[in-house]
């Protein structure tokens, strides 16, 4: 299943009473939703609610205890540990707090590497990380390595790295949690800008001003559990 048959968006993400335990806490209890081809999730809650968790088994990073996990059609329960890495690369982003860089790589072969890790050959993986570091607005900074990059620079180079395959879904972790109130801004605008192109994201955040303008729709999670969903009005 890739599409649903009816007119309305196909359903990009479907997760089915979700349930983690770690020893004797458990994480998430019992936790649904579904996310649809161009939506803006955003998922807020305390530290320690379960969000981060959920984020990490819909990226695959983690299994659940019991429960389901569809990304894109498929069931991640289903896929080994090499076939959840290559369904990742191809059809998941991932844009996190502390950017995750290769300190060793200049700007441009860290948004590469995603492309020739998926088998593209290396002048096209390098070509289309310049055209995305370019809409990004850092071309110039391509030949740069990560410890002389700004934080809002770093993040940009995260950006166009999470988008290097196209993914069906963006998965941002705090994506604002290590910049300043200006570069926050900036990686705001960018994802209101994803979003408006078609990109379907999903946000966990503890940012309340993120999550207004960055999503149409809210989800909160307590205990473990969805305690509440909202619709947002959209940003101006």
């Amino acid at each position: 299943m890739t599409t649903d048959h009816d007119s309305s968006p196909q359903v990009v993400v479907r997760v089915d009473d979700l349930r983690k335990e770690y020893g004797d806490s458990t994480a998430l209890d019992g936790v649904s939703l579904e996310i649809r081809a161009g939506e803006a999730v955003a998922v807020m809650g305390p530290s320690g609610c379960g969000k981060s968790t959920l984020l990490n088994m819909v990226a695959g990073l983690d299994r659940p205890t019991s429960g389901t996990v569809q990304v894109h059609g498929q069931d991640l329960g289903e896929l080994n540990e090499t076939g959840l890495a290559l369904f990742r690369r191809r059809h998941i982003g991932m844009i996190f707090q502390f950017f995750n860089l290769l300190d060793d790589l200049p700007a441009l072969d860290n948004v590469a590497l995603a492309a020739q890790l998926t088998g593209i050959s290396a002048r096209q993986a390098r070509k289309r990380a310049l055209e995305l570091l370019d809409e990004l607005g850092i071309a110039s900074r391509r030949d740069i390595y990560p410890a002389a990059l700004s934080g809002g620079e770093r993040q940009r180079v995260a950006v166009a790295r999470a988008l290097m395959n196209r993914p069906a879904l963006l998965l941002a972790d705090e994506p604002t949690g290590a910049l300043d109130s200006r570069s926050g801004e900036q990686v705001m605008d960018l994802l209101i800008d994803l979003n408006q192109i078609g990109q379907t994201l999903l946000i966990v955040t503890h940012d309340p001003q993120l999550a207004t303008r960055c999503a149409s729709r809210l989800i909160e999670i307590a205990d473990g559990r969805v305690a509440r969903e909202s619709a947002l009005e959209p940003s101006v």
